[in-house]
């Protein structure tokens, strides 16, 4: 089934001491244009990531991001330096007799004097590794694809529908085939009246000529060839593996029939057909484009 070349993916960790996030665009590109940015701690790893995301997404123009942010190993903790604590209730307790001042407030103001409250050394956060950064990268690249075929069945639905128009634009064409040849016919017998009853009338030479002449204006081997790259293009859309670049050459031989109808068809109803269906391939090349 088809799948986009367009899409996002992303995974997330959030551990005690550090959270890592990961994340992965990609958009329309004729092969891989992959750019990566990473920690420094990952640095070395990034030729795997690359073949990881090559593999995974073949081709695109792809983004890659993975950022590491550490946190708190643990809340600080504070501790109370008693003996300070203590010395400095008991100063503020004697200036308050002497000026007289109330004392309920005294032990508040001890408590939040300088270096009463003691801070403990944090943990310093440890690295992440790549063991820890490889899965997220897994999940991301997942859910990317799945971002991306949910996009190309939507690519697929309407690309079948320029086909079928294609295809029904082809029978109108087919219908009209016989009428054409009729007037072709009819103008030639009429050319046939007027040139039997000049002189030096070579039969022979005519004969050849009209043989060429009606074999230039017979579309039927193209209808057929038409009807078999649409069957052709219609089966490839279906298969499992990226088929973007197949549907690119087969569209391009639709274009080719298509374009010897109409220069062949000497029609002016048929000529309204043909400019339809360049229409409608015209809208399939764009969305090929964007399939993977």
């Amino acid at each position: 089934m088809l799948q986009s070349m367009t899409g996002f993916g992303s995974a997330r960790l959030d551990a005690d001491q550090y959270s890592i996030s990961v994340e992965i665009r990609s958009l329309n590109s004729k092969s891989m244009d992959l750019s990566v940015r990473v920690p420094k701690f990952l640095s070395d790893k990034e030729y795997d990531i690359r073949n990881m995301v090559q593999k995974a997404l073949v081709r695109g123009k792809v983004g890659v991001n993975v950022e590491f942010t550490r946190n708190k190993a643990q809340k600080a903790k504070s501790t109370i330096n008693k003996e300070l604590l203590q010395a400095y209730f008991r100063e503020l307790n004697q200036v308050a007799d002497v000026v007289g001042a109330e004392k309920g407030e005294l032990f508040r103001l001890a408590l939040h004097m300088p270096d009463v409250l003691q801070q403990e050394q944090e943990e310093e956060a440890e690295e992440a590794d790549w063991d820890v950064v490889q899965p997220l990268l897994e999940e991301a690249l997942q859910n990317l694809n799945s971002f991306r075929a949910d996009e190309g069945k939507a690519l697929a639905t309407e690309i079948m529908s320029y086909i079928d128009r294609i295809r029904i634009l082809l029978a109108e064409v087919d219908k009209q085939d016989p009428v054409r040849m009729e007037h072709i016919r009819n103008r030639i017998r009429g050319h046939i009246t007027e040139l039997s009853s000049a002189e030096h009338f070579d039969q022979n030479r005519f004969e050849q000529e009209m043989v060429y002449y009606m074999e230039k204006l017979d579309i039927a081997e193209e209808k057929v060839r038409l009807v078999n790259h649409l069957h052709y293009f219609t089966e490839t859309v279906y298969l499992p593996e990226p088929t973007g670049k197949k549907l690119g050459f087969i569209s391009q031989e639709i274009g080719r029939e298509i374009n010897t109808i109409g220069s062949k068809a000497n029609d002016s109803t048929i000529q309204h057909h043909v400019v339809e269906m360049k229409e409608e391939l015209e809208k399939i090349k764009e969305q090929i484009n964007n399939i993977l």
